[in-house]
């Protein structure tokens, strides 16, 4: 069995799509829907920068999303496949979960394009620049980070906001109780936390009003049927019903992405082979989770290629 799975945040870069744009017109097409769908030059800024532009996340949300559609309609349009035949399920982390409910039909991409960017600007305002942060706790488990994160609190938000492997976890809160938990990490036998670049702490209980500005978006542009089932992030289980993904989407902005508990359900459904469209961000982190697990990552055209021989 095979999962297409789509990255996250943070896998931006000045550059991305500019080869698939360049080699084919499928790719081109995403490109321009997306940029027509938001009325701006999306495309430009994934091109050419400056970086700053490109990390903003009301940007980075949308410019991952189509660059990872942009993958996958050169491999369906270009290499003559369908996700929904060469699949059995799909799985995104965190905004990756909204690419991957576009590859199934959930959403139609400009929609897509819309949510994510509206998203992005939602979470950017939830808390002023500067009151929160995220941290990477490297060398730490899902048991050490939790102790951690109580630990550090002190009355403020410290929670565990993405469980993405089994030495990698990232937290989320109040900046001065983030700060708190890196420099408690060694008293907790992690190796070292590391703050985040980001603008905003994300999949914590500060992330209340975007997630209220999300249930009003998705109950205007609710998810329609999907050709393929979805492992979310909330509950690590595969979904199907619409209404599910709906309230599932909401949910999602507070509540923590249980990468590594998705991988190992897929796993337990007899998924052996992943296949990321978009990045190189999800494959370690598959690899680190299940070490038998088969990944390939696919980014370039020359990765499409050997993908196509593959399947």
């Amino acid at each position: 069995m095979r999962a297409f799975v789509f990255p996250g945040q943070g896998s931006q870069k000045v550059g991305m799509g500019v080869e698939l744009a360049a080699a084919s017109p499928a790719a081109r097409e995403v490109f321009q829907e997306v940029d027509d769908a938001l009325g701006q030059n999306l495309f430009a800024i994934m091109s050419d920068g400056p970086d700053d532009q490109l990390t903003l996340t009301e940007n980075a949300q949308p410019a991952i999303m189509a660059n990872a559609i942009a993958t996958l309609r050169v491999l369906e349009k270009e290499g003559g496949i369908a996700l929904a035949d060469k699949g059995d399920c799909v799985a995104g982390h965190s905004l990756g979960e909204y690419t991957a409910l576009c590859a199934v039909g959930a959403f139609t991409l400009a929609d897509t394009a819309r949510l994510l960017k509206l998203r992005g600007q939602a979470m950017q305002a939830a808390v002023p620049v500067g009151e929160g942060a995220m941290a990477a706790l490297l060398g730490a488990d899902i048991e050490k980070a939790q102790a951690l994160a109580d630990a550090a609190a002190e009355g403020q938000v410290c929670t565990v906001a993405n469980d993405n492997d089994p030495t990698q976890v990232v937290i989320s809160g109040h900046r001065e109780a983030i700060e708190r938990a890196i420099a408690l990490t060694r008293d907790h036998g992690i190796k070292r936390g590391i703050l985040l670049p980001v603008s905003a702490p994300f999949h914590c209980p500060l992330m209340q009003p975007a997630a209220d500005a999300m249930a009003e978006a998705l109950a205007a542009t609710p998810p329609k049927a999907m050709q393929l089932p979805l492992y979310a992030n909330v509950t690590a289980a595969q979904v199907t019903d619409p209404t599910e993904v709906q309230r599932l989407l909401v949910e999602q902005v507070t509540g923590r992405v249980r990468w590594r508990e998705s991988v190992l359900a897929m796993r337990a459904a007899e998924v052996e082979n992943f296949v990321e469209l978009g990045g190189k961000v999800l494959g370690p982190m598959i690899g680190r989770i299940d070490r038998d697990a088969h990944v390939t990552s696919v980014i370039t055209m020359d990765d499409i290629e050997a993908l196509l021989k593959e399947i």
